[in-house]
């Protein structure tokens, strides 16, 4: 399924069963958005990813970061990070995505795609560490870039467009029973910043 309307109402749900996926549209302004996107692409401490596969250490060109409100431990794919403090864009920006979303969040894994070829394959965020069922809210500053969804048993997909400072928010069963994955793209050259900021549990 394609979704090409040009406004999403945020109280509709994009998935057809199995879960809820919410879509703010832009959230902030061009000039906010362009002035959080130069303020995180310059001072977070991006590092390039890392997996461990089949015993292989992997690093990605991708970067991410990771922030909390203590120094939480996240650990996927066969690895650990530890939270760093906010910082003031940071705790802006989590604010905002609180007040949207009516929900609240105690971390943020933030991604640096550098180029439209830079991608993630299809996952689902269901560590340990993430509160079960609890939204996920997914700003996106820099390229428009499509994301997709596929649904686990039945394999139906659903495709957006996620804009320059804009808001999706993942809760429910999604991450139960939906996979998600950002395609990589050799037809945008420029960079995208993707927050989304979770909450983690007992620790």
């Amino acid at each position: 399924m394609e979704l090409f309307d040009h406004y999403i109402d945020p109280t509709r749900n994009l998935l057809p069963n199995d879960g809820i996926v919410n879509y703010h549209n832009k959230i902030l302004s061009k000039v906010e958005a362009d002035y959080y996107f130069e303020r995180l692409f310059t001072t977070i401490d991006w590092r390039q990813d890392e997996a461990v596969i089949f015993g292989k250490h992997i690093f990605t060109k991708r970067k991410v970061a990771w922030y909390g409100d203590k120094p939480f431990d996240y650990r996927y794919s066969n690895t650990s990070k530890q939270a760093l403090r906010w910082t003031q864009e940071l705790q802006v920006l989590k604010k905002l995505a609180e007040e949207k979303t009516k929900e609240t969040y105690n971390s943020c894994l933030m991604n640096l795609y550098h180029s439209g070829e830079e991608g993630m394959a299809w996952h689902s965020d269901g560590e340990k560490d993430l509160k079960r069922n609890g939204a996920i809210a997914s700003i996106t500053l820099g390229a428009e870039r499509r994301f997709g969804f596929k649904h686990k048993k039945t394999g139906q997909k659903v495709m957006m467009t996620l804009e320059h400072g804009s808001l999706m928010v993942m809760k429910g069963e999604t991450q139960t029973f939906w996979l998600h994955r950002l395609p990589p793209t050799k037809k945008i050259q420029q960079p995208r910043i993707n927050l989304t900021f979770r909450t983690i549990v007992g620790q």
